[in-house]
């Protein structure tokens, strides 16, 4: 990885007897510390009947533990001036509190609580329920929404990247208190998690109190290995949605590689040619999705042709094989019949001639930038140990950072051939009928 202020700090790793992964990040001069838990458990291990139960546990570990009543989490970290969240995604649940360095004690010992001793006692469940199934109709409305879920639902037909992390809402409606806390019963322990703390504090006695309030908690944490794989697709998969709105939208999709596949990073360097930043090494301040870029071959051939509003790609890292997309959202008066083939001559013109010099040079810059500033402040130091750990290791972000940079334009043309295969690939339009929201 690049030095500079940037730089990924030098670790300190050790695990627990209970299976507990803690990876230490000490930074002398930061006046914050940020403690994070990152568990491998995500919608991927969901089943019909339960899907949105590992975003439902997410909010129910605010809301309850033997040492922290509901709301008493928000508070402790709050009044000391701190900030939390957590988020849940297919392959990982992660929580997250950022204090001043002193109060450090404060999120070690939240995080020790709820990890195996959460409540999730039957009301709060129930008041939780009527909080999701309004996030839930709120991401509904809008156009995006609707038809990435078709797009995943069309592409796998076995595997669990098939639904949301948010569930179905049908399930959101009948999964009963009992259900979710056996899930979280199950899946979530010491086992199947992560804890990174990063910024400022003493390594010797910070590593001495994390296990002190861990090394007591029991070992769990069931296997969340998905042992069905999605078979290979047979075919184009095509579907028509209508709704609010004011101009068409289109999504098109194909089988992607899994993160520690030996095709990810040309596959990578196909998503930064077509368009822009480079997910897992973006200069912005996402993760795991980064905006367009005005020199991606999708912005210059749609948008500033007056084709689309917005076109960008995007390859997302997975545990297991997913999809590389592509969406545009038409301009106003443009068909949908005349964006999808425009779309289709961008691909094909990257399949049969490659990226050009100044593309790849362009394209390395931008990781090379996005690498510089990937650790910047205790929050994002965090974040990204804890990424890298759950969907891989620590130290797989400088393996493929290094590969990334190695890869030609020859192998990146050899890529796009590969992946933009017309026979399975999936393809869902959206046609507004007047009124509504346009992201």
């Amino acid at each position: 990885m690049p030095r500079g202020a940037g730089a990924r700090p030098k670790l300190e790793s050790f695990e627990l007897k209970n299976g507990l992964r803690v990876v230490l990040a000490p930074l002398v001069d930061s006046p914050t510390s940020s403690v994070w838990v990152w568990y491998r458990v995500g919608s991927k291990n969901e089943h019909p009947g339960i899907t949105g139960a590992s975003h439902w546990v997410e909010h129910m570990l605010f809301e309850g533990s033997p040492r922290y009543a509901k709301g008493a989490i928000d508070r402790a970290i709050i009044q000391v001036g701190g900030e939390l969240n957590a988020f849940t995604d297919t392959d990982f649940t992660a929580y997250f509190s950022t204090v001043p360095r002193d109060h450090l004690s404060i999120p070690l010992d939240i995080e020790s609580d709820r990890m195996t001793r959460a409540l999730l006692e039957d009301g709060e469940v129930e008041r939780e329920r009527t909080v999701i199934h309004s996030e839930r109709e709120g991401n509904e409305n809008w156009p995006e929404f609707r038809v990435e879920e078709e797009v995943y639902q069309l592409a796998f037909r076995v595997h669990p990247y098939r639904w949301d992390a948010l569930g179905r809402r049908e399930d959101i409606e009948r999964l009963t208190p009992a259900e979710l806390r056996a899930y979280y019963h199950k899946f979530y322990g010491t086992r199947n998690a992560v804890l990174v703390v990063a910024g400022g504090f003493d390594l010797r006695s910070t590593a001495a109190e994390i296990r002190r309030k861990f090394s007591k908690l029991p070992d769990t944490g069931a296997d969340v290995t998905v042992g069905h794989p999605e078979p290979a697709a047979r075919g184009e998969r095509r579907a028509e949605l209508s709704g609010p709105g004011t101009t068409p939208y289109l999504q098109m999709a194909w089988r992607s590689p899994a993160l520690d596949d030996p095709a990810t990073p040309a596959t990578m360097l196909v998503d930064t040619i077509l368009g822009g930043e480079n997910r897992l090494f973006s200069a912005g301040p996402g993760w795991g999705r980064a905006g367009e870029h005005p020199s991606a071959r999708l912005c210059r051939g749609l948008v500033e042709t007056g084709l689309a509003v917005r076109a960008t790609s995007e390859w997302r890292p997975r545990v297991y094989p997913g999809l590389f997309t592509i969406q545009a959202q038409a301009a106003r008066g443009v068909p949908l019949d005349r964006l999808e083939p425009a779309v289709d001559r961008i691909v094909e013109r990257l399949c049969e001639a490659g990226p050009t010099a100044r593309e790849m040079r362009d394209a390395q810059t931008r990781i090379r930038r996005g690498a510089a500033l990937a650790y910047e402040g205790a929050s994002r130091i965090g974040f990204r140990l804890g990424y890298f750990s759950i969907l891989h290791s620590p130290t797989f972000e400088d393996q493929i950072y290094h590969r990334l940079l190695s890869v030609r334009a020859r192998e990146v043309r050899e890529r796009a051939r590969d992946l933009f295969r017309t026979d399975s690939r999936v393809v869902v339009r959206y046609e507004p009928v007047g009124g509504g929201p346009d992201e």
